[in-house]
């Protein structure tokens, strides 16, 4: 089971999009911990959004497909629509 999933950081007012085949919770801790990188900012990262994939391919294309609307309000809209 692969994710696609989204972060949201309250102090930077910023998404973060990914995806990973590994928990999604051992990956929310990967980008809280110390590294470089785009995530490594801040420490308030939360997951608003995933997706199950049965593979890599698929979640890596949703992933992308999310990157190229290049738009808060449709994100929004998705993670809005997907809390129910």
């Amino acid at each position: 089971m692969c994710f696609t999933y989204i972060l949201y950081s309250e102090s930077l007012d910023k998404f973060y999009i990914g995806h990973t085949c590994e928990s999604i919770d051992e990956r929310l801790r990967k980008h809280l911990s110390d590294h470089k990188g785009y995530t490594s900012k801040v420490k308030d990262w939360k997951i608003i959004y995933s997706e199950i994939f049965e593979n890599k391919s698929d979640a890596y294309k949703k992933e992308l497909e999310i990157k190229s609307w290049k738009s808060k309000t449709k994100i929004k809209k998705l993670i809005e629509n997907s809390a129910g």
